[in-house]
């Protein structure tokens, strides 16, 4: 293991690990833009594309929606990258899961869930639109893309079908050249 590895995952540890307490009631999808900007634009150690397919395949695949940090990790630094990664956007929220439960069984009187729960809907219903707006930025830009997307959109809004069809729908346009 080289030591620009080591220090790739050092920084994106530290990034990460503040970035993930903005996680907290939003998911950490609503954090690509960031996270993005942060391993393509200021430390080049992915290109945009590859950034792109990582979160498509992340999406695609079951499990939670976090896998693209660790897929992330992994392509900026390898193995140590992708453990980096992911301790970092599970720990910092965990540990203060833990101490607001804490804080909460002994301070009733003083702990309110249900404000500290009001304040948190606005800022991830506006993280997680901003995030769509940022990844929607980053991918279209022919006319067939946005095409693609209209009819996505709808198609997921007005007749509820199954996302897993959109991606089959994508990975065709995308093989035939459409896209």
């Amino acid at each position: 293991m080289g030591t620009e590895a080591v220090t790739i995952s050092l920084a994106i540890f530290i990034h990460f690990g503040i970035l993930s307490f903005m996680a907290i009631g939003g998911g950490v999808i609503a954090l690509a833009p960031e996270m993005r900007r942060f391993v393509v634009d200021t430390h080049p150690w992915m290109s945009n594309a590859t950034f792109v397919d990582c979160f498509a395949l992340a999406q695609a695949a079951p499990g939670p929606n976090m896998l693209f940090v660790t897929l992330v990790g992994l392509q900026a630094a390898g193995l140590l990258g992708a453990l980096s990664a992911t301790t970092a956007i599970i720990g910092p929220p965990a540990i203060f899961a833990l101490l607001w439960l804490r804080a909460r069984d002994r301070h009733t009187q003083l702990v309110s869930y249900d404000g500290f729960r009001e304040a948190f809907v606005p800022l991830s219903v506006g993280m997680i639109v901003a995030t769509a707006w940022s990844l929607g930025d980053m991918v279209l830009g022919a006319p067939g893309d946005v095409l693609l997307f209209a009819i996505a959109v709808a198609a997921l809004t007005f007749a509820r079908l199954n996302p897993l069809w959109l991606l089959l729908a994508g990975g065709i346009a995308s093989s035939t050249g459409w896209v």
